[in-house]
């Protein structure tokens, strides 16, 4: 029977490697019982004290920065610095003809250009967030448990320490946890160790460390019941997993961007600079082959050429 204490003195401490201990000094070191399990309130303040059976989240992006990101890209600037151009070159006419040059509609259209882009791919990137969460929330995991001597299912995020878990075939494993039964049980390991073979696994004590895809007599977060039957110990949960500890290796290691990615920019480098020597090319040929009486003429030669990043956007 679970040990009767305050919540706070229950917090359940397994052995390193639960896979070298007997499994009935494993069942008294975690407070439980094969055949009746944890009872339900015992359950629920391992719970409280230890946390829910989850990995750590990435904290969500911002909209704001979600939209801003939007707008992080070269030819992005280009047509900025083309909306910039056009606004003054409308400025600049507008005062040397000495009264008003009606609406800046090339900047105008410039601008609603950026911003419809944006908002699109602000629409989709969130819409692909909902789709997620909506699959995620309706391929919501559970175990199969014992909890005061009955088979129970409950949501896999309210495993605790000391849980046994029932297996079968179909199952996905919940958390990190020992055998203490198995009839001709067969895993599938390859989200943990890459293993594509199912593999046999045998309650028997092992005598010495092993690799991870050799400790035959645990079960990990992550992997799936591909045959047989098994009653298991769970010895860690949420982030003190083996899937747990991928996840904050993939935490500590910095973002890269994939080829793709990388292609993409170096593209649109590419694009940029040549729009902007092409854009330079178009302004020096007028400015060299016409007749340039004024302000008003150099201005029109500029917004020429500060239409060229815009169409070479739109393309």
């Amino acid at each position: 029977m679970p040990p009767e204490g305050p919540v706070e003195a229950r917090r359940i401490t397994p052995p390193d490697d639960p896979s070298l201990i007997d499994i009935a000094d494993l069942a008294l070191a975690l407070g439980t019982d094969l055949d009746r399990g944890l009872g339900a309130e015992e359950a629920a303040g391992r719970l409280r004290a230890n946390g829910p059976n989850e990995l750590r989240a990435v904290p969500p992006v911002p909209a704001w920065r979600r939209a801003l990101a939007q707008l992080q890209d070269p030819l992005v600037y280009l047509l900025g610095a083309a909306a910039a151009v056009a606004l003054a070159a409308w400025w600049f006419e507008g005062r040397g003809r000495q009264g008003a040059a009606g609406w800046p509609l090339d900047a105008i259209v410039i601008i609603c250009v950026v911003v419809l882009n944006a908002v699109l791919g602000w629409l989709q990137e969130a819409k692909a967030a909902q789709a997620v969460a909506a699959l995620a929330k309706m391929t919501t995991a559970t175990s199969a448990v014992l909890r005061d001597g009955v088979v129970t299912r409950v949501p896999s995020a309210e495993l605790v320490k000391g849980d046994v878990l029932v297996l079968a075939e179909g199952d996905a494993v919940g958390a990190d946890a020992r055998l203490a039964q198995a009839a001709a049980l067969k895993l599938l390991e390859a989200p943990l160790t890459g293993e594509s073979e199912p593999v046999l696994k045998d309650a028997a004590l092992l005598h010495e460390p092993a690799a991870l895809g050799d400790r035959l007599n645990m079960v990990f977060k992550g992997t799936a019941v591909a045959q047989g039957t098994g009653r298991a110990f769970v010895t860690a949960t949420g982030m003190q997993t083996e899937m747990g500890g991928i996840a904050t290796l993939l935490d500590t290691m910095p973002d890269a961007s994939t080829p793709l990615q990388v292609e993409i920019a170096h593209l649109g480098k590419v694009l940029g600079i040549a729009a902007l020597g092409v854009a330079a090319v178009v302004v020096a040929t007028i400015l060299l082959i016409s007749d340039i009486h004024g302000v008003a003429d150099v201005v029109t030669a500029m917004t020429l050429g500060a239409s060229i990043p815009a169409c070479g956007r739109d393309a």
